[in-house]
């Protein structure tokens, strides 16, 4: 599933000064998690300042995240979003192809809207999600 980005939401925060602090400590958390994985070339940001690493699929990407809000202390102060800009990998039909970032790939991954609506309340039993953007076709 791909995914544009992932967002750590400090829900539990009693004020803006505290959600700034959580959120700098979860993403120098992470930087550390996502070092001690794939070494430091990994944790080259993005274009809106978001890491970048070569994860395979979205399940890796939330158990990094959920490891940093737990390294950093905040384990139900703080949950995830996803801005998952389904129109990107939309086919027509009500089929979405989990596997558009390969070109000429043999069409496996491709999903019905029902099915990509049960991974996504997969994702939302298993992690702290309380935010999903985009999460299908857009018109």
């Amino acid at each position: 599933l791909g995914c544009q980005e992932f967002m750590i939401l400090p829900t539990g925060a009693s004020s803006f000064t505290e959600a700034m602090r959580m959120g700098s400590e979860v993403y120098h958390h992470l930087k550390s998690v996502i070092k001690g994985r794939f070494g430091l070339d990994a944790t080259a940001v993005g274009d809106e300042g978001g890491f970048a690493p070569n994860i395979l699929n979205n399940k890796d990407a939330l158990n990094l995240i959920q490891e940093a809000i737990e390294k950093a202390g905040y384990t139900g102060k703080i949950e995830i979003g996803m801005d998952v800009a389904a129109s990107e990998f939309y086919k027509g039909a009500n089929t979405y192809d989990l596997d558009f970032k390969t070109q000429n790939n043999d069409g496996s991954q491709k999903i019905s809207g029902d099915q990509l609506r049960d991974l996504y309340m997969e994702f939302c039993n298993e992690f702290p999600i309380t935010s999903i953007e985009d999460p299908s076709y857009q018109v």
